[in-house]
């Protein structure tokens, strides 16, 4: 099925746009290596390709999107990212080193971070739900981008209320990272919880604002009502 990378690949050349290249090397202050394709393009592309691998045992699709990954280009990280979820109807346990891995050695911007972990690792979590002491050891990682899996991959199961708990635990463990892409996934993460559990976050927030990064802090808050959102900011 290599035919399938080579073509993905064509297509993301043929759909280069300068203006997409440029901006794009503009918005991340780390490097990155991109083709310049916009985000609806790249997905389009990574859909229509997918019909042809849907077939394929699951070990055979994560091999294909590991070689997208192994480029290093972000828009290949998409539909990898794209593909691994679209499978997550046969996540088993196993499937958690193959993520943890992809976290580990290939994420190289929190563009690829986000959409990694937003989606294929948080459904894997409601899936399994154990696994989210696994992700509190990544918040102790040396790399930022680890860190910052750890508290994006409860954004979505956050919103429907769950792992109210662990989110609190990781919050807390992160409480203090100097690295203000790690404050915005813990202040993103807390923002998410907010929906099902907007007076628990409201009176952690409170409790930590003398110490909370500001960045994390105006995350954490920014959909709550203004009255709390001014408490919350005073003396910060």
């Amino acid at each position: 099925m290599s035919g399938i990378i080579e073509s993905v690949r064509q297509q993301l050349v043929e759909n280069v746009d300068p203006k997409t290249q440029e901006s794009g090397k503009r918005f991340f202050k780390e490097e990155i290596k991109l083709y310049g394709v916009k985000t609806a393009t790249v997905t389009k592309i990574g859909k229509q390709a997918y019909k042809l691998i849907a077939g394929l045992p699951k070990r055979e699709v994560f091999d294909l999107c590991e070689e997208l990954w192994q480029s290093g280009m972000m828009e290949e990280s998409f539909i990898a990212c794209n593909w691994a979820y679209a499978v997550r109807d046969r996540f088993t346990e196993d499937d958690f080193a193959v993520f943890e891995k992809w976290v580990n050695e290939y994420v190289s911007n929190w563009a690829s971070c986000d959409t990694l972990c937003n989606h294929t690792i948080g459904a894997f979590l409601e899936l399994y739900p154990h696994y989210a002491e696994r992700l509190k050891e990544w918040a102790g990682s040396q790399n930022r981008w680890v860190r910052r899996a750890a508290a994006v991959s409860f954004i979505l199961p956050a919103r429907k209320g769950r792992f109210k708990v662990e989110i609190f635990a990781i919050a807390e463990r992160l409480l203090l990272d100097s690295d203000d892409l790690v404050q915005k996934g813990y202040g993103w993460m807390l923002k998410s919880l907010a929906e099902a559990y907007q007076d628990d976050v409201y009176r952690y927030v409170l409790g930590k604002r003398a110490v909370m990064p500001r960045t994390a802090l105006r995350y954490a808050i920014e959909k709550m009502p203004e009255e709390k959102r001014r408490e919350a900011m005073k003396r910060v």
